[in-house]
């Protein structure tokens, strides 16, 4: 009799193959050709500002990452895949597991180097990492696996990491992907400690994707250690999204255009950072420094800043901040760096003012806002309160509403109402399981740009 696929099955079987399906290029040496430029802009919520008075400015930082030309050979990559083999993953579920490892296994290209590491009460290093060319032994460890006892995730990452640094001198991307259907009941378990895990690996320039399956997983710790190590993470609770998802996002993996970015901002005499809307980053003085391990070939990534700055006479012309943008390009491995200011001018005309506001600046500030309520929400509700989480989105779908109001935006006007309907259900059924998954990588998402449902 053939075994009955579940729901959740389906999900860890499609997510495998569609980090690994979305770009089949073939994993070779560099490219030849040259690419563009990482290119940066700095903008502020209002062109023209309000003399006189002191006041607060929104700054976003953007980094638009150039496309790969057409047939120009990509960098090759250095993947772990990291797959929970506790007893919850038995039966066809990790049948279908090892199937989507062997069919991610012939997407890769025979430059690229491929490891397998799985966890259950103890961790297992199955392929340790190896170029993919003779490919028999791999898929043979792969049959093999069988699904039985605990999960010891923190282990298993750390062996994948491990697998990774094998070859993390060299000229790779390198990721490990996290694939978790349950909670960590082996060695530490808690959301601290996952991401100290992935601020180490950070520094290493190893990024870790973490994938939750269902609704039995501890989704602050995977976005924890998705967050401190500079990758993704996602929710899981049905496959009918993921290979758009997984066509639009992970598939970039694939596609690096830039690593070990670091942005410095610059502020003059006079003007003070407030903070880092959003993002985790460094304050030092009149310096803020914010750091992303890649770049994909295509995408847009901003951070927002907000700064205090002192009063400014009628008609003058100030520079608000400066950036500079240092990487490194994997197709020719050279250092590169970039540069981009912003000036604002000062006016006592209220009308010149409005007439300035940047209105996309303005959106973002909100929509990051928004996912801050969230974070807040989530709080609220752990700790009992209800009503209080309820106000949160409440009030940030209430500023969301009026930006989409003043300027036609139904993307804003969505997303407040989607805000509002999560208050409804909390004061009526409080916060589900799904419900907390949900608002938990839905506010990752927005805060990093990650590609979203």
């Amino acid at each position: 009799m053939t075994p009955r696929l579940t729901r959740t099955t389906t999900v860890a079987a499609i997510l495998i193959l569609s980090i690994f399906m979305v770009t089949q290029l073939p994993g070779i040496s560099l490219a030849t050709g040259a690419l563009d430029r990482v290119t940066c802009r700095v903008e502020t919520d209002r062109s023209v500002l309000p003399a006189d008075d002191p006041q607060n400015v929104i700054l976003k930082i953007t980094l638009d990452a150039p496309k790969v030309p057409e047939n120009t050979a990509r960098p090759r990559v250095n993947i772990a895949l990291v797959m929970d083999r506790s007893g919850s993953m038995g039966g066809t579920k990790i049948k279908m597991a090892k199937a989507a490892a062997m069919e991610a296994l012939s997407r890769l290209g025979t430059d690229d180097v491929f490891s397998l590491v799985t966890y259950a009460t103890d961790v297992t290093t199955l392929v340790p990492a190896r170029k993919v060319r003779e490919t028999g032994a791999i898929i043979n460890a792969i049959k093999g696996i069988e699904a039985g006892g605990n999960t010891a995730l923190f282990g298993g990452v750390s062996q994948g990491a491990a697998q990774i640094r094998k070859h993390v001198e060299d000229d790779y991307i390198h990721r490990v992907v996290l694939l978790s259907d349950g909670l960590a009941n082996v060695g530490p378990r808690n959301p601290v400690d996952l991401g100290r895990l992935g601020a180490g690996l950070f520094k290493e320039n190893i990024s870790v994707t973490t994938v939750g399956v269902g609704m039995d997983y501890n989704e602050d710790l995977m976005a924890q250690l998705a967050q401190k190590s500079d990758g993704n993470t996602y929710f899981a609770e049905s496959g009918t999204d993921l290979p758009r998802i997984f066509a639009a996002e992970l598939g970039n993996v694939l596609n690096v255009v830039a690593k070990q970015v670091v942005v410095t901002i610059t502020l003059p005499s006079g003007i003070e950072p407030v903070g880092i809307i959003g993002r985790e980053g460094r304050i030092r003085n009149n310096r803020i420094e914010l750091s992303m391990n890649q770049l994909y070939g295509g995408q847009k990534k901003f951070a927002l800043v907000e700064v205090r700055m002192k009063g400014q006479k009628e008609g003058s012309s100030v520079e608000i901040a400066k950036a500079d943008v240092s990487y490194q390009d994997p197709f020719s491995m050279e250092s590169l760096n970039t540069q981009a200011k912003a000036t604002a001018r000062f006016s006592r005309n209220k009308a010149k003012v409005a007439a300035s506001t940047n209105a996309q600046v303005v959106k973002d500030y909100q929509l990051n806002l928004n996912a801050l309520a969230q974070e807040k929400a989530i709080e609220l509700s752990d700790q009992g309160k209800t009503k209080e989480a309820a106000r949160e989105l409440r009030q940030s779908a209430a500023a969301l509403k009026g930006y989409a109001g003043k300027y036609n935006d139904t993307q804003a006007l969505e997303e407040a109402r989607e805000a509002e309907a999560q208050a409804d259900v909390l004061e009526t059924q409080g916060m589900s399981k799904k419900s907390r998954k949900a608002l938990r990588t839905k506010s990752y998402q927005m805060k990093n740009q990650q590609i979203q449902k």
